[in-house]
């Protein structure tokens, strides 16, 4: 298969490898057409003549108005089309109820913790409350390796620059995102390091965190002991010997819950990946369990999509505050709603934002929205999830693991390397790009242009994700990649 046409409504079609000028194509309804120029992988190309004004259909959507005419078989992209988005909308509850797919019962291998909650790795946390004793942090891993051993899968710790010289919401934002993490089921033990004369102080960190368990959570202030090295290593031995007790049990699938990324886009990220993630997550529902989509500017453009699967009137209604307040993020600052996609997406394809939408709700598969969170918040609701968080990989990624993700699903056209705290998943939408970076990624999706249904990715992914919440390490845990990124918006002190 040489090129896609996603739906019976597009005026375009996307080359599912590079196609040379003069290329003959014959269409569904077995009309032909002859590419005018050369097409590149994952780009689109026009059916028929469009003219200046028209609205280029893809996915069935508008993604744009062509911005000059369009003769048939020319290629189409940036140069020929603009977005149609503005900084207003308005929206409808217009619902719409798909069908679930059936699924057996599955089970996974994870832990079990007192409170009842489920996880898929058993590691040793130390989370700096404050960027000034982020190199103790390092150093504390560093000399403590040795405590990793038997059911202890890990030590890490997860520097960031902030905790001090923030007022306002940033401070809020960093106090709520670093409980949140340590909360997290997949940190079986967490040390908390402060300085101490930071404006987040032990005290109000505490107070954010509410009621722990103080086997599984310790406190160290490194200025209120002589030497916070031994100090901190005698912690982490205490919480190494609490972990330790914890060991790999079946527990039903229905009790995980997945986020859902995407990062260095192309043109089949909305054809390949991301449908591949939005059968799986379909399917994980089915089961009972939950799944998590973040990036809020990037569904500007497709919200209708996403907003008529909303379950009830107040879902839509938290659904639509999500994205009005992330275009009045934009717009006080002075941009514009649809300053995007990247340059890595417009060469492999992607050309309005409204075009990146489009793909990137996909990984919502066809499930009911049950619930709308905040930055920072836990999911709660069983089903399918919104979390408000930027479209920026690490700030999203480190929202998903704070919402209790116990893993990542991020799917990409051209790789990257990162990794958050809680597994992340590298999906491929293409197979070169699976081939050629076997070291960043973990599954690929682009078996999808050969040939395999989106219905056999999804339950293939499902199975990949059994496997990594079981105890298989994904590539970014093989080396070691794991940080976070703390959401900004105000000012620094």
């Amino acid at each position: 298969m040489k090129f896609l046409q996603i739906h019976p409504l597009d005026n375009v079609a996307v080359a599912l490898e590079d196609l040379p000028s003069g290329l003959t194509i014959t269409l569904q309804d077995s009309s032909t057409v002859s590419t005018a120029e050369a097409i590149p992988r994952g780009h689109k190309f026009a059916l028929h003549a469009i003219k200046t004004g028209e609205n280029i259909i893809k996915y069935g959507c508008a993604i744009g108005n062509a911005s000059s005419d369009i003769p048939q078989g020319t290629w189409v992209h940036t140069h020929n089309v603009h977005t149609g988005l503005s900084e207003t909308a308005s929206y409808t509850y217009d619902h719409k109820y798909f069908p679930l797919p059936s699924v057996k019962p599955r089970t996974f291998h994870g832990y079990r913790r007192p409170d009842g909650r489920a996880a898929i790795r058993n590691e040793i946390w130390i989370l700096p409350t404050v960027g000034c004793v982020n190199n103790i942090a390092a150093q504390l891993v560093q000399l403590n390796q040795d405590l990793v051993q038997g059911s202890v899968e890990g030590l890490y710790h997860f520097s960031h620059p902030f905790g001090c010289s923030q007022i306002g919401e940033d401070h809020a934002q960093t106090r709520k995102l670093l409980a949140a993490l340590t909360r997290h089921p997949n940190a079986g033990g967490v040390l908390v390091l402060g300085l101490g004369c930071e404006n987040l102080t032990m005290d109000q960190f505490r107070s954010e965190l509410g009621s722990w368990d103080e086997n599984r959570v310790k406190f160290l202030i490194c200025q209120q002991v002589e030497d916070e090295l031994e100090a901190g290593s005698a912690l982490l031995k205490e919480l190494a010997a609490y972990v330790g007790q914890f060991h790999r049990e079946e527990i039903p699938a229905s009790e995980l819950v997945v986020g859902m990324k995407c990062g260095g886009s192309d043109g089949l990220s909305g054809i390949t990946a991301n449908p591949t993630v939005g059968r799986f997550s379909d399917r994980l529902i089915a089961l009972g369990g939950s799944t998590v989509l973040t990036e809020v500017p990037e569904m500007f453009g497709a919200e209708s999509i996403l907003f008529s699967r909303c379950e009830n009137e107040t879902v839509f209604g938290k659904a639509v505050q999500m994205v009005e307040d992330f275009k009045q993020y934009f717009t006080s600052h002075g941009q514009v709603v649809y300053e995007n996609p990247s340059p890595g997406n417009k060469a492999g394809g992607i050309t309005t934002l409204e075009d990146k939408s489009c793909g990137c709700v996909q990984k919502g598969g066809s499930a009911q929205i049950t619930d709308v969170l905040s930055y920072g918040d836990a999911v709660i609701k069983k089903g399918l999830n919104l979390l408000s968080g930027p479209g920026n990989d690490l700030v999203s990624a480190t929202a998903l693991t704070a919402a209790g993700a116990h893993l990542i699903l991020f799917t990409t056209g051209r790789g990257t390397p990162f990794g958050a705290p809680a597994p992340t998943v590298k999906i491929s939408t293409n197979t070169p790009l699976f081939e050629k970076k076997g070291n960043w990624i973990d599954f690929n999706a682009g078996t999808v242009v050969q040939g395999e249904s989106l219905d056999d990715a999804g339950d293939r992914l499902l199975d990949f994700v059994l496997e990594i919440a079981s105890g298989k390490k994904t590539r970014s845990e093989q080396r070691g990649a794991r940080e976070i990124s703390i959401f900004k918006d105000g000012v620094v002190l």
